[in-house]
């Protein structure tokens, strides 16, 4: 999966510049090519690395509960 990841990453990057370069001769679908490239990013791309990132419960650490609260709380009237 972190190699399909990297491919993904790689061909958005490649995607991106394309676009640009397509942007900076002034042909006429550059934005479409940058258009697709944004929409490629945001539904294939970044729900894929999301997926890669949190499937193992990494995420746990950083959610908010009253056990972290107090803590911290208890933590910051100590300074």
């Amino acid at each position: 999966m972190k190699l399909i990841i990297k491919i993904m990453f790689i061909v958005f990057i490649v995607w991106m510049l394309a676009g640009a370069y397509l942007i900076h001769t002034a042909h006429e679908k550059a934005e479409v090519v940058m258009g697709l490239g944004v929409l490629y990013m945001s539904l294939v791309f970044m729900p894929c690395f999301i997926y890669y990132r949190y499937r193992d419960g990494k995420y746990k650490k950083y959610i908010l509960n009253d056990q972290k609260l107090k803590e911290a709380f208890s933590q910051q009237g100590k300074k």
